[in-house]
């Protein structure tokens, strides 16, 4: 191809490119991705020679630099190559034959047929997925009010921070996290929780999920088995399940985690448990049954993880204590979280470990994951010690409540007492029976189309075939007055699903 073909042929392709993307993209950039395409699909052909860039700016009649910036990127990345005295040629970037040989010979990859190629693991995270686009609006379960968050109070604390620069906020931290926020932490859980702990045992994370991940990495090898809650929160199985830990599904009743004889003679190495609040049908574990748990898993080297997700929410009552708080065999694991208390965008969380883990621990969360955030957690330490965290707990103890009270009158004014609520004394959901012949996975489907959102208490369960049904109401994120407006919705949807629950007032209409 001649000098001056060359500079035609740039030309139609540039004026192809400004037809197609209009003014969006500027002509150095465009001028720069000709070339790159038309290398890249052998238009132009390794060892050609490029015109000078002064002979094509004047042929295209534009700026030398505009067309320097095109070539001087190409050379950079490989595409073309300078040599002196003798001008500007396109490279040889055809792959090496042995590695086009080997690529040919090889099996197919993780693209297959045009379809995408999963890892087993990979297939069964989506399709167990239990993680909702939807994290907004009535009544999306275990959302607290992010409005009522005061605003002004964080605002006034970050500027603080960054009106005073300070480098050790800015660059990695170590593995557990900022020193005064998990001793205000430590403090505040030995009040709050009566945890026994003290910083040095406290790890920050970015929430549950990367706290009881650090767990199953630490403690577990791939094929051991924990025991889980049935139901229990999705995240939990698909967080052991993704790390190679097999679930073992243990029934709950009033009194919690139920310890049946076959069960026991099998001991798992993690146990999973929601002691002040299960998740997610509400009940409180017992006292004996909490005594039991400890004594098991200190005769068996089994590790207890208590995952306390928003046991500050109690309504009637003091929040009850803790699992770890009983422990004084070292093995429990206490998790918490900011999500339900602040906001969960705030994605800070933390874990208290037995004193023996906690330098392993530290050392495999900063390992894994590359702490830091230390500007946030500065700003939630003087969140909490000023107070503000404390007073916001207890301002909106007070709105939940309300809420609460407001959806239990929609409640019982559609279905009157032939409907079960379990959960409704505390956090920031409760939960519906249904009669098994409902369909609560078509109720939530229907209701979404309707711009309610529930979510179907069967998909709790480790199996479908012997699952409750019902649905998980989450009032924390609905204001007061649109509660009973979207609650009559869905109670038009149950209803439609179950005929039987058309109150007597309404079978007289």
């Amino acid at each position: 191809m001649r000098i001056a073909s060359l500079s035609d042929f740039l030309l139609q392709r540039i004026d192809r490119g400004r037809e197609a993307n209009g003014a969006r993209k500027a002509v150095n950039r465009q001028i720069y991705q000709v070339i790159r395409e038309a290398i890249l699909d052998q238009s132009l052909p390794a060892g050609l020679q490029l015109p000078s860039s002064r002979f094509l700016a004047q042929e295209l009649k534009m700026s030398r630099n505009t067309v320097t910036y095109a070539y001087d990127q190409l050379l950079a990345e490989g595409f073309l190559e300078s040599r002196v005295g003798a001008g500007t040629f396109i490279a040889n970037t055809e792959p090496d034959q042995i590695v086009t040989a080997a690529a040919a010979a090889a099996p197919a990859g993780p693209l297959q047929g045009g379809e995408l190629s999963l890892s087993t693991r990979g297939q069964q995270l989506v399709e167990l997925a239990g993680v909702s686009k939807t994290q907004w609006g009535a009544f999306m379960p275990g959302v607290p009010d992010v409005t009522q968050f005061p605003n002004k109070i964080w605002g006034r604390l970050q500027n603080k921070y960054w009106r005073r620069s300070r480098s050790e906020l800015l660059t990695y931290s170590g593995g557990e996290g900022y020193l005064p926020l998990r001793e205000a932490i430590a403090d505040y859980l030995r009040v709050a929780r009566s945890v026994n702990c003290d910083a040095s045992q406290i790890l920050i994370t970015t929430g549950i999920h990367q706290s009881l991940d650090l767990v199953a990495r630490m403690l577990s090898d791939h094929g051991d088995h924990a025991w889980v809650e049935d139901p229990c929160y999705w995240g939990t199985r698909s967080v052991l399940r993704s790390v190679g830990v097999r679930t073992v599904a243990i029934p709950v009743d009033g009194e919690g985690l139920q310890l049946r004889p076959e069960d026991l003679r099998h001991p798992p190495r993690i146990i999973v448990v929601t002691p002040s609040h299960q998740y997610p049908l509400g009940m409180v574990m017992s006292l004996s049954r909490r005594r039991a748990l400890l004594e098991y898993a200190a005769a068996n080297n089994s590790w207890i993880v208590e995952d306390d997700y928003d046991s500050e929410f109690r309504y009637g009552s003091r929040p009850i204590a803790s699992l770890q708080g009983l422990d004084v065999h070292e093995r429990v694991l206490y998790l918490g979280t900011f999500s339900k208390t602040l906001f969960p965008g705030l994605r800070v969380g933390y874990m208290v470990v037995p004193p023996v883990l906690a330098e392993s621990f530290s050392t495999g969360l900063s390992e894994l994951y590359r702490c830091g955030h230390s500007y946030t957690q500065a700003i939630l330490t003087d969140f909490m010690t000023e107070g503000h965290f404390a007073s916001h707990i207890r301002r909106m103890r007070v709105v939940y409540a309300e809420r609460l009270r407001l959806l239990h009158e929609a409640i019982t004014f559609h279905f009157d007492d032939r409907i079960i609520i379990t959960g409704g004394e505390a956090g920031l959901h409760l939960a519906l029976g249904l009669p098994d012949a409902c369909d609560d996975i078509a109720i939530c489907e229907a209701a979404r189309q309707q711009g309610i959102i529930v979510r179907p208490l069967s998909k709790y369960y480790s199996d479908a075939a012997s699952a409750r049904r019902g649905l998980m109401l989450g009032y924390g994120c609905v204001p007061d007055e649109q509660i009973r407006p979207a609650f009559d919705i869905l109670a038009g949807v149950i209803k439609a699903h179950w005929p039987g629950a058309h109150t007597q007032a309404e079978r007289v209409k």
